[in-house]
């Protein structure tokens, strides 16, 4: 597969209209694709947003050519499977062949809101692969001309289908950091999406999600391999370090954050953040070189496709940067 760099749009700090214009901006300056996730709050105060991906999604598919992806919308609590479903295939109705569909089982930050019960991790992910076979079954049963029906664990469907498809449906590709789940979505899913993490790890997920899909009689070397990578550029070290400690001190919180249900419960812990706790988890500097440094590790331990999201809010300076000193150096 060809070497994708894309933008990761942050709906967590920008205004809809305004990440829409950076989102077009990153295009101008060499990156292809976009990258915005599904959050009803902000991870704190400080960023500041949180607006509707399936809305901006649309008005940067107006701006751009490239693909887009909700990274990732969790089809779980907030919303029936069949929502989601609908949902990802306008968008790929409208733009065909550009679209693709990031699930994931979901943060009490964003699900908790409706005031049902949060369970542990390994229901949450039950209940996200439950949700995949529904929506599965919705895009192959519509294109077919047939409806679906459902009565699952955690999920009904009377018959219904989605009178609104593209030709082809859009891929579903998994969030995981965990090899479990790296393993089922090598079975269920058509790819892999992940964050930022040491190449061991990642390299472990890999080989999970490999055996999953050969297990299933696919390719893994022909799904696509999807990384989010946060990271702090500007100008001076000093002002990539405060951007960070700002923006997104979440970056640096090392202990599993799916249950926490407020920003400000979030805001209260970053303040025990320090410089150190990002060390390995995300890399700040000024220097160029250095994150393309970083990012061709992870190039070239097999992503096909990377969303660049830079946490400071310097991001038409970052992206000129970028794409003049640091995309043209990676190589495949």
């Amino acid at each position: 597969m060809s070497l994708t760099i894309g933008y990761a749009a942050a709906l967590e700090q920008f205004p809809p209209m305004e990440a829409v214009r950076l989102a077009a901006l990153a295009e101008e300056h060499g990156f292809s694709g976009v990258m915005a996730a599904d959050h009803f709050q902000p991870w704190t105060p400080t960023q500041g947003q949180a607006s509707f991906v399936w809305n901006v999604l649309t008005a940067v598919a107006e701006r751009t050519t490239g693909d887009m992806g909700p990274g990732v919308t969790a089809p779980t609590f907030r919303w029936h499977p069949a929502m989601v479903a609908q949902a990802s295939a306008t968008l790929a109705a409208m733009y065909p062949g550009r679209h693709w569909l990031g699930l994931g089982s979901g943060e009490a930050l964003n699900e908790h809101i409706t005031g049902q019960y949060w369970p542990e991790a390994p229901e949450r992910i039950n209940r996200m692969f439950e949700a995949i076979e529904i929506i599965r079954k919705l895009f192959t049963n519509s294109l077919a001309g047939r409806d679906t029906k459902h009565a699952g664990t955690f999920y009904k469907l009377e018959s219904t289908r989605l009178w609104t498809m593209p030709e082809v449906a859009p891929p579903i590709l998994v969030a995981t950091g965990g090899p479990v789940t790296a393993k089922r979505a090598g079975k269920h899913a058509d790819g892999l999406i992940t964050v930022g993490a040491p190449l061991e790890k990642i390299g472990g997920l890999f080989e999970k999600f490999a055996a999953g899909a050969r297990e299933a009689g696919k390719d893994p070397d022909a799904m696509p391999k999807v990384l989010q990578l946060h990271l702090s550029w500007a100008p001076t070290d000093e002002e990539a370090l405060a951007n960070a400690m700002d923006q997104w001190p979440n970056g640096g919180m090392k202990f599993p954050k799916a249950d926490i249900r407020s920003p400000y419960d979030f805001a209260a812990m970053a303040k025990l953040v320090r410089e150190e706790d990002f060390a390995g988890r995300m890399i700040i500097s000024a220097d160029p070189d250095a994150h393309r440094a970083e990012i061709q590790r992870y190039v070239d331990l097999g992503f096909d496709r990377i969303y660049l999201h830079n946490v400071g809010r310097n991001q038409a300076e970052w992206l000129q940067v970028f794409g003049r000193d640091v995309l043209p150096g990676l190589a495949r």
